[in-house]
């Protein structure tokens, strides 16, 4: 039989398939589903750096008082109020469960309550999965005063902890390679999720009025990490977990073959439910049976930009160097 095991930020996980950050992992009941379905591992719904400051200035408006240090309270009240429900998750889930069970941080600054990633710890969260949404949008501020953001981030955040720590990253940077290659050299950072999937705009021409495009990935949407975990997964000395885009088995081994650790899923579990990495792992398994691979370590990052027989493959960007012969 094959063995699916793998490591994966350091963790040992009984296979590669690990339910990524959203609704589905907001509560216990949920993350149960998920893992007698059979996830590897657990990434729990992140806790939101926006979310909490928009409640924080609800508290504040609604909040009359001259005393001086009224701000202080509420402040702590607040982040203390959303914390502690978090903690409460953690502590029940990793009671109840053996498989890995990873906190998540979604920051867009490097606040204060970041700090409050040590108490993750102290609940028995067994890694950290630090979710910085970045996009380069204001014209007068360089790519660097963007990326400068995961360094201070990432200092933050780990300047206490002993747990290992993930980066999900935007793909959004002049310099992707260097990028990365840069935070690995911090030694802060044991593995790297590629990448965040945001919000999708779009426009209704009936109303003229901006509105949200598709929700979820496509199959089709495997392609950017996918390339990136390839380029990358043989030069960094880090661990690379896919994400965006992985829908079946075909998908899992993809990525597998490409260099990643594990994957991450969302969209498949929100469309076809819990059930789905039962089969994303059965699938897997058969794949392997009929390669003749008995452990994911025989052919993980065959395809990697280091190992592969056509390095030029992952790097094309042109369609007619490609596609030269179609009319």
């Amino acid at each position: 039989m094959a063995d699916l095991t793998t490591q994966y930020l350091g963790l040992k996980l009984s296979n590669p398939i690990i339910a990524g950050s959203c609704g589905l992992t907001g509560s216990f009941s949920k993350v149960k589903e998920l893992v007698e379905a059979g996830a590897g591992a657990v990434v729990l719904k992140s806790l939101f750096e926006e979310q909490i400051e928009i409640e924080l200035k609800q508290n504040l408006d609604t909040y009359q008082t001259d005393y001086p240090d009224a701000y202080d309270y509420v402040k702590e009240y607040t982040r203390d109020s959303a914390v502690s429900e978090y903690l409460e998750l953690i502590r029940t889930a990793k009671q109840s469960f053996s498989v890995p069970i990873i906190a998540s941080l979604n920051c867009v600054t490097a606040a204060e309550w970041t700090t409050f990633a040590k108490r993750f710890e102290d609940a028995g969260a067994d890694g950290l999965e630090i979710n910085i949404s970045l996009l380069p949008s204001n014209p007068r501020k360089a790519c660097a005063d963007y990326e400068q953001i995961y360094f201070d981030v990432l200092r933050k955040v780990t300047q206490d902890l002993s747990i290992p720590v993930a980066l999900k990253m935007s793909s959004y940077s002049s310099s992707l390679a260097n990028l990365v290659s840069r935070l690995a050299w911090t030694e802060k950072v044991a593995g790297f999720v590629l990448f965040n999937r945001y919000y999708r705009a779009d426009i209704d021409i009936n109303t003229m009025q901006m509105c949200s495009g598709a929700v979820f990935s496509t199959p089709s949407e495997i392609s950017r990490p996918l390339r990136w975990i390839a380029l990358l997964s043989d030069l960094v000395d880090s661990d690379f977990a896919g994400s965006t885009g992985v829908h079946d088995a075909e998908g899992v081994v993809k990525m597998l073959l490409a260099g990643a650790k594990a994957v991450q899923v969302v969209s498949a579990l929100y469309q076809d439910g819990a059930d789905k990495i039962a089969e994303l792992v059965e699938g897997t398994a058969q794949w392997m049976a009929d390669k003749n691979f008995s452990s994911i370590d025989q052919f993980r990052g065959r395809l990697s930009y280091k190992l592969g027989d056509d390095q030029s493959s992952f790097e094309r960007i042109q369609f007619m160097k490609h596609f030269s012969g179609i009319s």
